[in-house]
């Protein structure tokens, strides 16, 4: 079921400039800020993405780090 989100007190400057960026996008502006919340929603939030880089970081000893320079450069 669809929600409705009501944002008060947004100032003119911040409304026409997201006019603006809906128009340049040719979509309403309702339509604009839907796929902007859309695209908020949907990037990990900072621990996240910290978290997966962590998870996906390989721990690599000095050793090793400089044998694979050394195979990138010919020794």
């Amino acid at each position: 079921m669809s929600k409705v989100i009501q944002i008060r007190d947004l100032d003119d400057e911040t409304y026409l400039q997201l006019r603006k960026r809906a128009a340049s996008e040719g979509v309403t502006l309702t339509e604009f800020l839907k796929k902007e919340i859309k695209r908020i929603a949907n990037r990990p939030t900072m621990t996240e993405w910290l978290v997966g880089i962590q998870q996906k970081s390989t721990k690599l000893t000095d050793s090793e780090i400089n044998k694979l320079f050394d195979t990138e450069r010919g020794e």
